[in-house]
Formats: structure tokens, sequence, C-alpha cells
């Protein structure tokens, strides 16, 4: 799907699943772009190492607190480029640990995470701050779009667990939402319940066939 797109300079996000070698060698070196990667067990050796040097981090680089969705939310940050030449990841520009700490403004309750990260951006190209908005931003994005799927597709109920059934309906739901969400409609949710169980108008929707109907302004 990145063939299609433009990204050259541009800072492409992944979570675990994508931190893949093969990935950040093809946005660096064939794409001229950078990656900012979530590290979690599927790469053990990169969390281990990233664990372990962060475990003492001292004072954060950048504080940033938020009083959103009935909660207070603190994230801190600290980076370094004294793992690059030794992590066993391509064109590590440098690492991150996040530390997100979220209280609930009714009940008190507290909750403490820490993740851990790799971009090959260096600290000229994107410092602390910048780092630390790139991951936030990614997550808004993958919360937004967990909801909608979830809420329309129900998707933390579903049945399918065998081999790679769950990882690769996921993506053909996110691809499905993406799609809708290109031609700019107001409301996905009501765009799936229109389109549903309709073949004829998911291709004049999406204008797949020559005699493609026209879509009115009404329509979305």
């Amino acid at each position: 799907m990145l063939d299609a797109i433009a990204i050259k300079g541009k800072t492409i996000t992944g979570d675990a699943l994508l931190t893949q070698r093969q990935l950040a060698e093809y946005l660096v070196v064939k794409r001229k772009a950078h990656y900012h990667f979530t590290v979690k067990g599927n790469q053990p050796k990169l969390l281990e190492d990233l664990t372990l040097f962060f475990q003492e981090r001292g004072e954060p680089e950048v504080v940033t607190v938020d009083l959103d969705h009935g909660r207070i939310e603190t994230r801190k940050i600290w980076t370094s480029t004294e793992l690059n030449s030794y992590l066993n990841f391509p064109w590590v520009g440098q690492a991150f640990a996040i530390e997100r700490e979220r209280i609930n403004k009714t009940t008190g309750i507290t909750s403490k995470e820490t993740a851990y990260g790799v971009t090959s951006c260096s600290p000229k190209q994107a410092n602390a701050e910048k780092v630390l908005e790139t991951n936030r931003n990614h997550w808004c994005i993958e919360n937004s779009c967990h909801y909608i799927i979830d809420w329309n597709f129900d998707e933390d109920r579903s049945r399918i667990r065998t081999g790679h059934g769950p990882e690769n309906i996921s993506r053909l739901r996110r691809f499905a939402v993406g799609l809708i969400k290109s031609k700019g409609v107001y409301s996905v949710a009501q765009k799936i319940r229109q389109l549903a169980m309709n073949p004829r108008s998911v291709l004049d929707y999406l204008k797949m066939t020559k005699n493609s109907m026209a879509i009115t302004a009404a329509a979305g």
C-alpha cells in the first residue's frame, strides 16, 4: 500500500506488529522516509536491551499533562542515541522510553505504563518533544480506528482465532474503514449500514465499474 503513497521525508509510525527490519529497510533505503516503531515482545532482544538501558532513566526530557476524557494523563519521555550502533535493528537514529500515568478523576484510580521504541530520526530531525508528539498522534489515530471497528464490526467479540485469521481480518476491517473515510463521509457507521448486504451499492460508491451510478451529495 505504501508504494502508492508519496512518503519521502515523512515519518511512518507503526505499532509492535510492524516493528520489522525489512520494513525499516524499505522505508529508509527505498522510500527515503523515516520510521517510528513501538517495541514489544515480538522483538524480545530489542525490548530487553531498551528496558535494561532505560531502567535508570533519571529526569525526563519532556513532560506533558492532559485533562481530557475524565482523566489526568501525564506523559514523560526519555531519548538516547547511545544504543544506535549496538541495537540489532537497521537505521536507528535514537531510542526512546515513554511513561504514561493516568488518574481517573472520578475514582482516583491510577494506572502507569512504560512504552519503548526506536525511530530512524536523529535528534536534529526530531527532538524529544517531537518524538513524544509523533507517538501520541499515532495512538490517537489507532484508538479512533479501533473504536470505529469495535463498534461497527464488534471486533472484540470476534471468534476468529486460528492462525493468521485474526490479523488478516483486522487488516481488512481497517482497510474498509480507511477506504470509507477517504471519501470524506460524515459518519462511517451510517455509510456501512447503507452499503451492507448490497454489493451493487458498494461498487457504485467506490466507482469500480464503468457503469457506476453517480453518487449524490445526500448519499454521502
